[in-house]
């Protein structure tokens, strides 16, 4: 398989995404479509594959709807390929291997068809990039889009064709260990994260070199699991379900993604692997997507331990009937009872033809058929770039939030500290650094907080670390045995208070304290879910101890969800969220908290105080009494934290002359604003332009604030530009559980802008019939 070289396909990207209107770019449709069905498959494509499927028995064809898992080198699986009894593979990641199995396939088929390979590519394939909750805190989908085009490149050089990414569900509950994955709570911010991601895998259109196929996950509603408990039911109203959380799902079947993934999780009581509603009147019917759709893990034999199942035969029926095009199992799939099926006349060839037929174009518009080996020696001058390295610390650069800053401590000067301690049981770990689902990562390039700092400062000033306390998960994950990170031995009685002693004596004798605290890259992800969102193991009592010294003290977190912070939010004078930031995190942290970099990255999801609070998303609809939110709960305010949109610089910005060009106007008309951002400070600067719009009355009560525009600018000191925003008629429509369809009202309209959903520089517009 030949590949183009990627700095120019970065320079086409940009060329691409900067010549889009900003209002497709940052506006996001939220009705279903109209018309014929956006092509994400040629002409040449869908001809040739209806020719290819007229020579295929109907069991060459059932065979194509099986996909295995290969941890290892596997006769069984060797044979199954041979005889063509699967058509794809996942985990296999060495090209070598890759190369072997796909001659297996292609030269023992009958048709010579070739196997398509998948892989979570999350954050990242070598180079590891900020989790996507981090990516989102960017506000920024360029910087997403060059993301993902890096991991793309590296995933498909080795013989990835596939990436299972990205991970597209709303998450209003951080207890939930995946909503690093996602993009947070709004699913406005969300769609634009979609597409920017859906750009970076798949290029400009499905088959584009050096780029995958997209799968857009989990179908649909897992981030709603009760509870925050990972794999549990979701109970989502219609109007949310259409309203929030499927509106990423849709903006990325808008951007041409060419496969879906569905979910493990029971919707209102039908499991979605087997919800005919989802996967094909939403998926199908209504936004017409033309891709496949594939399981999750062994999601089809699931539906048994559901309850709503017989067995796996039926289980393979109920999945496929709903519209679950391939089977992810980890061993024997269910869909190998489909032959039996068909000679039971359960299921006809038609359903077959439409099933196989979208995997089957896939792997024709990938190229797949002509190129279908990789390049390995090419596959290690992609992995090795260091351009990709460049891109990584870029993407963690814009990721940070700085979310507080008391008299101004950070940026540290570069003179002032001749002793600085790092303390904390997440500064020198490598893989805490690159964070939770990230497989095919050399850890050995991964900086460190710790390596960062003593990079940054060199000669200039001794820098020591101490860990402190040890964190470890009370149940382990079962993805231990995936993950590359050596488990750290438990610490007696008398080495805990040892090494807790140590830190305490080291921050005494520093000039300043960097305390890394957060999460070990194991206590986020999948099967990660938590019952508290508290300072795991004894980092509260650290932080508490180490602060009361007296020092000058910043808190870096590395974590992968919002955390229990309200002590250190009083306390502590400077706090950044690094998230978990990647392979060049340590480098990125150290230039954030040196200056070099000024952060400018936004929270993408409200911080809750305590975990009491959850939900506390800011788009929640008025209520009884609402001007006394402030003290719904009688023992602390109602707020959150930190707001959505929330984060700070190192200058001041100030926000002023919001208009609206057309004050009056009719529904299903645009409507142009514009507001001025100034950089009041001394510093060249980022800063994100949000606009938030409320409708008043209307045929359902509305969210108190809804994110309908935003844009990061970048702006020298006491510079002032004027940002645009299209406010289209879909963004103002909504599904209502009233008409029970989607609606668009004549109302008057509360309109906000600002850096953060507690924005108060406001105005109105109406709309009329």
């Amino acid at each position: 398989m030949k590949s183009t070289p990627l700095r120019p396909l970065f320079l086409n990207l940009i060329l691409i995404t900067t010549c889009l209107p900003l209002a497709a770019q940052m506006n996001s449709r939220n009705t279903p479509l109209d018309g014929p069905r956006p092509e994400i498959f040629s002409p040449a494509t869908i001809k040739r594959a209806d020719a290819l499927i007229k020579q295929m028995t109907p069991e060459e064809k059932l065979a194509q709807l099986n996909q295995l898992f290969l941890f290892a080198a596997d006769p069984k699986i060797d044979a199954a390929v041979t005889k063509g009894q699967v058509g794809s593979l996942l985990f296999v990641t060495d090209p070598t291997e890759i190369n072997r199995l796909q001659h297996l396939a292609v030269e023992n088929s009958r048709l010579h068809i070739p196997l398509i390979f998948g892989f979570d590519v999350i954050h990242g394939f070598r180079t590891i990039f900020p989790v996507p909750l981090a990516m989102a805190s960017s506000w920024d989908p360029e910087t997403v889009t060059r993301a993902q085009t890096v991991a793309a490149a590296e995933a498909r050089s080795v013989g990835i064709d596939w990436a299972f990414a990205p991970m597209l569900d709303i998450a209003r509950d951080p207890r939930w260990g995946r909503i690093m994955e996602g993009a947070g709570e709004d699913p406005y911010l969300g769609s634009a994260i979609a597409r920017a991601q859906v750009r970076g895998f798949q290029g400009p259109a499905i088959g584009t070199p050096d780029h995958v196929l997209a799968c857009m996950k989990h179908f649909a509603g897992y981030g709603a699991a009760e509870g925050g408990r990972d794999y549990d039911a979701s109970y989502i109203s219609d109007a949310q379900l259409h309203n929030v959380y499927l509106q990423p799902f849709h903006a990325a079947v808008e951007a041409g993604v060419g496969s879906v993934m569905s979910a493990y999780m029971d919707l209102n009581d039908v499991p979605a692997t087997g919800n005919h509603m989802l996967q094909t009147e939403v998926l199908r019917d209504d936004w017409h997507f033309q891709g496949f759709v594939v399981s999750d893990a062994d999601a089809v034999k699931s539906l048994e331990k559901h309850g709503f199942a017989k067995d796996p035969a039926d289980a393979a029926l109920r999945a496929f009937n709903a519209g679950v095009n391939m089977e992810m199992a980890i061993d024997q799939t269910a869909y190998s009872t489909l032959p039996a099926a068909f000679q039971a006349k359960q299921i006809t060839l038609a359903q077959i033809d439409a099933a196989v037929k979208p995997i089957l174009e896939a792997k024709i518009q990938l190229g797949l058929f002509e190129h279908p080996y990789n390049d390995v020696p090419h596959s290690q001058q992609v992995l090795n770039d260091p351009a990709h390295r460049t891109e990584a610390l870029h993407a963690a650069e814009r990721s940070a939030v700085l979310l507080r800053n008391e008299n101004a401590l950070l940026p540290l000067s570069k003179t002032a500290y001749k002793h600085i301690a790092v303390i904390g049981p997440v500064a020198d770990n490598k893989h805490d650094t690159i964070g939770s689902w990230a497989f095919q990562e050399d850890a050995n390039e991964a900086v460190t907080l710790l390596e960062g700092l003593r990079t940054k400062v060199g000669q200039s000033a001794k820098v020591d670390y101490a860990q402190g306390v040890q964190v470890k998960r009370l149940y382990p994950s079962f993805f231990d045995a995936i993950f590359k990170e050596p488990k750290e031995a438990d610490w007696t009685a008398d080495q805990a208070k040892s090494e807790y002693d140590k830190a305490l004596s080291l921050a005494r004798s520093a000039d300043l304290v960097v305390l890394t605290l957060g999460e070990k890259q194991d206590m986020s992800g999948e099967a990660a879910s938590r019952s508290s969102l508290d300072l795991p193991g004894e980092q509260q009592k650290l932080l508490e101890a180490v602060t009361a010294l007296g020092k000058p003290t910043v808190l870096v977190l590395l974590n992968g969800r919002p955390l229990n912070i309200t002590w250190a939010s009083e306390h502590v004078p400077a706090i950044l969220e690094a998230w978990y930031p990647g392979t060049q995190g340590g480098n990125a942290v150290a230039n954030l908290l040196f200056g070099d970099v000024v952060p400018g990255g936004k929270l993408p999801l409200s911080w809750p105080r305590d975990v009491g609070q959850i939900p506390i998303n800011y788009s929640h609809n008025l209520t009884q009494d609402y001007t006394a939110q402030a003290k719904r709960y009688w023992n602390e305010p109602s707020t959150p934290l930190y707001p959505f949109g929330y984060g700070l610089s190192y200058s001041t910005f100030a926000f002023s002359n919001l208009k609206v060009a057309e004050p009056q106007n009719k529904v299903g008309q645009p409507i142009h604003v514009t507001i001025d951002v100034e950089n009041t400070g001394s510093v060249a600067a980022d800063e994100v332009a949000q606009l938030y719009v409320h409708q008043q009355y209307g045929n359902a009560s509305r969210p108190v604030r809804e994110l309908k525009g935003f844009r990061r600018v970048n702006l020298a000191p006491h510079a002032k530009t004027t940002v645009d925003f299209t406010v289209t008629p879909a963004d103002l429509s909504y599904w209502s559980p009233a008409s029970r369809t989607w609606t668009e009202d004549a109302s008057t309209f509360d309109l906000w802008s600002g850096n953060s959903s507690a924005a108060e520089l406001h105005t109105t517009f109406t709309r009329t019939r």
